[in-house]
C-alpha cells in the first residue's frame, strides 16, 4: 500500500519504550494516540486500541528489547488489531530489533531467527518497517515488504566533533573498531570525524596453553583520543576489554559509543570499572534508573525517527536524510 498525506496520521506505542514514542509525537507536534496495554491472569497479552483507525496511516513504535519475547508478542498483537480494525497502512517502527544477532547459521542445526521474527511480522499484517542499525544489513532483505533502515552513527559523530573539536589538530583522533567486523562502520565513522583508524584484532592463540584470546591493535592509538565506535553493547565484554588493551597501549582518554544499549548481565558494572571514560549512547533502548551513571550518555534519536515517519507519511525520499 502506497502512503498519501490524504490518510490521517496516527502514531501507537507498545510498552517497550513509551518515552520515546512520545519524543517522536513532540517532535511532530502531534498526541499519542490512544491505547490500552493489560495482561490477563495467566499471563496473556490484552490489548485495546481505544479510537478509530479506519483508514488512517498507522506508525506502532516498539523496540523489542528485553524482555524481547514479551516486547516482540506484543507488537505481534498490536498489529493485528490495527489490521482488524481497517487500518490503511501499518507501518512498524522497531528501533532496536531484537534477534538482529541470529541472522546467518554459524554451526550446523543453527536457527536464522532473524529471518523467522522477520516473516512473523510480514504475516501478522505489517506494511512496512522503518529501524536503526540492524546487526547486519542482509536483515533488510529477510523483509518482503519495505525497509527503512536508519543509522544512529551520523548522530554520534556530531556529538563527538562537538566534544573534541579542541582535540581536532590532525592525528589527535583515532577511531578504533573493537574487532574485524565491525571494520566498515569504523571507517565511516573515522571519515566523518577526519580521524584515524584503528583496529582490535582478536584472534585464537595456539602457542600459548590455556590462552583462548590473543589481542592487538592494528594502527597508532599511543598519545592519542580513542572513540571505539560499535553498533550494539550488550554485555560489555568485548568494548571494555578492547578499552583496556587502548590504555595500556597508550592512549590519552578512551570514548566509546553504539546504537544500541542493551547493557545486560555485567554490563553495567563492566563499563563503570573500565578504562572507558564515557560511553555514549542513543535512546532506541532506554536505560532504566539503575543503569544510570555519569559514565554513560544517552542521546535521543527520536529526532531522526520522526522525520523519518513525516518522509514515509507523505511518500517522499528516507535516504535522502542521510546525503
Amino acid at each position: 500500500m502506497m502512503g498519501s498525506t490524504s490518510q490521517e496520521l496516527k502514531i501507537f506505542s507498545g510498552t517497550a519504550n513509551p518515552a520515546f514514542a512520545r519524543r517522536i509525537c513532540s517532535e511532530l507536534g502531534m498526541e499519542l494516540s490512544r491505547s490500552k496495554h493489560y495482561r490477563f491472569s495467566d499471563g496473556e497479552i490484552g490489548l485495546s486500541i481505544e479510537e478509530s483507525v479506519r483508514g488512517a496511516d498507522i506508525f506502532v513504535i516498539q523496540p523489542t528489547c528485553n524482555p524481547v519475547n514479551e516486547n516482540l508478542v506484543e507488537l505481534l498483537i498490536m498489529i493485528d488489531a490495527l489490521k482488524r480494525a481497517s487500518a490503511y497502512r501499518i507501518n512498524v517502527v522497531i528501533p532496536y530489533f531484537g534477534y538482529a544477532r541470529q541472522e546467518r547459521k554459524t554451526k550446523p542445526r543453527d536457527p536464522i531467527s532473524a529471518k523467522l521474527v522477520a516473516n512473523i511480522i510480514t504475516v501478522a499484517g505489517a506494511d512496512r518497517v522503518i529501524s536503526a542499525d540492524l546487526h547486519a544489513g542482509q536483515i533488510q532483505g529477510f523483509f518482503d515488504i519495505p525497509v527503512d533502515h536508519l543509522t544512529g552513527m551520523p548522530l554520534l559523530a556530531s556529538y563527538f566533533r562537538e566534544v573534541l573539536s579542541s582535540e581536532s589538530a590532525a592525528g589527535s583522533i583515532v577511531v578504533v573498531a573493537p574487532d574485524v567486523g565491525g571494520v566498515v562502520r569504523a571507517r565511516k565513522f573515522a571519515g566523518s570525524l577526519k580521524a584515524d583508524l584503528a583496529i582490535v584484532d582478536k584472534r585464537r592463540s595456539h602457542e600459548v596453553a590455556n590462552l583462548c584470546e590473543v589481542m592487538d591493535i592494528i594502527g597508532d592509538v599511543r598519545g592519542k583520543t580513542a572513540v571505539l565506535v560499535d553498533d550494539i553493547i550488550d554485555t560489555a565484554g568485548t568494548i571494555c576489554n578492547a578499552a583496556a588493551l587502548i590504555k595500556e597501549r597508550g592512549a590519552v582518554k578512551v570514548y566509546a559509543c553504539a546504537t544500541h544499549g542493551v547493557l545486560s548481565g555485567p554490563a553495567f558494572e563492566r563499563l563503570e570499572n573500565s578504562s572507558i571514560d564515557r560511553m555514549v549512547l542513543t535512546d532506541t533502548i532506554p536505560l532504566p534508573e539503575s543503569k544510570k551513571s555519569d559514565k554513560i550518555i544517552q542521546l535521543s534519536i527520536a529526532p531522526l525517527f520522526a522525520e523519518a515517519i513525516l518522509r514515509v507519511h507523505s511518500d517522499r525520499s528516507v535516504s535522502s536524510l542521510f546525503d
